[in-house]
């Protein structure tokens, strides 16, 4: 009793301050489901939004911006051991303003913010968290660390802040990174596509991992843009090297432990070099891209079989991710109802001795064992695919496993992502086109488009239910007006076409000024910057996606603008190949539009 009446004394204490009613927590019932989840805390979470910064000010205290998403298993780590505390709360609601932020409604914020954390510390990630100045400056920033930890850097922060405020001001300022914009770009030429081609080529060889395919030396990505760009190479000048390379890394992604062999999908990453053992998460983003990526292959490498992956990956996105009105979530938790990671995925031998045949275990192991989903003790290094004779058995393996209903009651992030459902409509539509129950899902996600993503002829960014999340970014204009391209080619739909072109119109001026690209119209961050180009991440650059799908649609972009912009992405591609793979693409649709 004592315990708790001290830890409400100091909750108290945290809250008060002179001339302003103390801070509550905002989140509890809020829209977002990673929201929500800290809605409980005893830390008074606020939301990103001016009023939040205006407090700061009144206040003279710092930030402390937390982001992260719903399906990230660290999130969920350090909000049971740091955010659920009472001591690291009152700290924090005494000391700070707490700022939690679903990064899928923020890409922009976390974009800069995680910049920030790599400049700072050469690496970046989720959950990240940043101190910020009253005046949007960010000067520390810490990714998970266990509790002790966290609240010896807070507690140090704090100190430092309080004895000097005007120096962490100041160098706040100074560590602001310079513009990357030229004043006067080179415009580009059909000289820079062969550069940049070779310059890629040779780049991405070197950065790639010969012996188990993708790139990387500690953990794997699937790194579709560069995969992609990749079959787009080989398609237009073949090369064994090459081939070998594409070959090896799709096969490990689609036969390792990247890949659900039994619930279908693919993992955000896996956390070793050897694409063993998944970071649990599904993302729509990942897997709506693998599907366009397989099904490109399919064409390119002459391998029916990648065509299969494409059409089980499509299958997941419509049974676990899809949607009554047509549209998809976000993403599927890496932990399962009972917060055990990779609950939902992990199958023990005994388990599978009850729902399988001796044959069938034996099958399992030999086909799918060398993926971390199935403790069955030491596996051979390499798999031995079924035989004709075997494929019904290892069919009636995969019918039983699948029947357990595993992905029933996952946790699932149910916002419905302007953006994110942009490239959905690509993969349905392109790598869906010919099947029936694809293209009719396609036909569906299209209509909820109009329904539930645009009001008063406006994009929304992202909608749960009846609640609506209303300032749409670039990457929501650029991947959704490119998914409606795609739509369009698919379907002759000549609907798909016209809100295209609008989109593209609004996306120009909203986003593209004299000094670059911005990703959100109303930047609150002092520290946000326009950019020459946005490199290709986990998700299509979408300054590259902007400007190549406005090449083929003429009166969609300022001829001025879009020439200004082609020469800032073809330098910043030329000068970091590897960040900027979509570029390729671009300069194609310029130069060589006819190949």
């Amino acid at each position: 009793m004592l315990n708790k009446l001290f830890t409400l004394f100091l909750f108290g204490l945290s809250l008060a301050h002179a001339g302003e009613s103390p801070l509550v927590n905002q989140l509890a019932g809020h829209p977002s489901p990673y929201l929500a989840l800290h809605g409980k805390d005893p830390v008074v979470w606020q939301e990103w939004n001016a009023e939040t910064l205006a407090r700061a000010k009144r206040e003279n205290k710092p930030l402390l911006v937390s982001v992260g998403y719903f399906a990230c298993h660290w999130c969920h780590v350090m909000q049971r051991e740091s955010f659920s505390d009472p001591a690291i709360a009152a700290l924090l609601n005494s000391r700070f303003i707490p700022v939690k932020v679903d990064r899928e409604l923020n890409l922009a914020l976390d974009a800069d913010l995680l910049a920030f954390t790599r400049q700072l510390h050469g690496v970046a990630g989720w959950p990240v968290n940043v101190f910020v100045t009253p005046e949007g400056y960010p000067f520390y920033a810490v990714l998970y660390q266990p509790p002790d930890k966290f609240k010896t850097v807070s507690e140090k922060l704090d100190h430092h802040w309080r004895v000097d405020s005007v120096g962490v001001r100041a160098a706040a300022q100074a560590a602001t990174p310079a513009r990357d914009i030229a004043a006067n770009p080179i415009a580009a030429d059909a000289r820079d596509l062969a550069m940049l081609e070779r310059r890629f080529l040779e780049a991405a060889l070197n950065e790639a991992d010969a012996l188990l395919g993708g790139f990387g030396a500690v953990s794997k990505f699937p790194n579709v843009a560069k995969l992609r760009a990749l079959l787009d190479l080989q398609a237009r000048s073949p090369e064994p090297r090459l081939r070998e390379f594409l070959l090896l890394t799709l096969d490990n992604m689609a036969r390792l432990g990247l890949h659900d062999p039994v619930n279908g999908g693919f993992f955000r990453y896996t956390t070793d070099p050897d694409w063993h053992t998944p970071h649990f998460e599904k993302m729509l983003y990942d897997n709506a891209q693998l599907a366009l990526l397989y099904a490109r292959a399919a064409e390119v490498l002459k391998r029916p079989d990648y065509r299969d992956h494409a059409h089980e990956t499509l299958d997941f996105l419509l049974e676990v991710l899809g949607t009554r009105e047509g549209g998809f979530r976000t993403s599927a938790s890496a932990l399962d109802s009972q917060g055990r990671e990779g609950g939902a995925y992990l199958w023990r031998p005994a388990e599978l001795r009850k729902r399988l045949t001796p044959e069938q275990v034996r099958l399992v192991r030999r086909v799918w064992g060398t993926g971390s989903h199935f403790d069955l003790g030491d596996l051979p290094m390499e798999q031995v695919p079924p035989s004709a004779a075997e494929r019904p058995l290892l069919a009636a393996a995969h019918a039983r496993l699948k029947a357990a209903g595993r992905m029933r009651d996952l946790p699932r992030d149910g916002k419905l992502n302007a953006g994110l459902n942009g490239l959905a409509l690509s993969a349905f539509s392109l790598a869906g086109r010919g099947v029936p129950k694809y293209e009719q899902a396609a036909r569906r996600l299209r209509d909820f488009i109009d329904a539930g993503l645009l009001r008063n002829g406006q994009l929304l960014k992202s909608r749960v239910g009846k609640n609506v999340f209303a300032d749409a970014e670039l990457d929501d204009y650029a991947y959704l007006a490119q998914g409606l391209l795609d739509h369009a080619g698919a379907f002759d739909d000549a609907g798909s076409r016209v809100l295209a072109d609008t989109l593209l119109r609004q996306a120009w001026d909203r986003f593209f000024t004299p000094e670059g690209w911005r990703r959100e119209t109303h930047p609150l961050l002092a520290t946000a910057a326009s950019h020459a180009a946005l490199p290709d991440e986990a998700t299509p650059s979408p300054s590259a996606t902007l400007i190549r799908v406005s090449l083929n649609r003429p009166g969609t972009a300022p001829p001025e603008a879009l020439n200004r912009a082609l020469a800032h992405a073809t330098r910043s591609a030329l000068a970091d190949p590897l960040s900027h793979p979509g570029i390729l693409a671009v300069l194609r649709a310029r130069f060589a539009p006819a190949q």
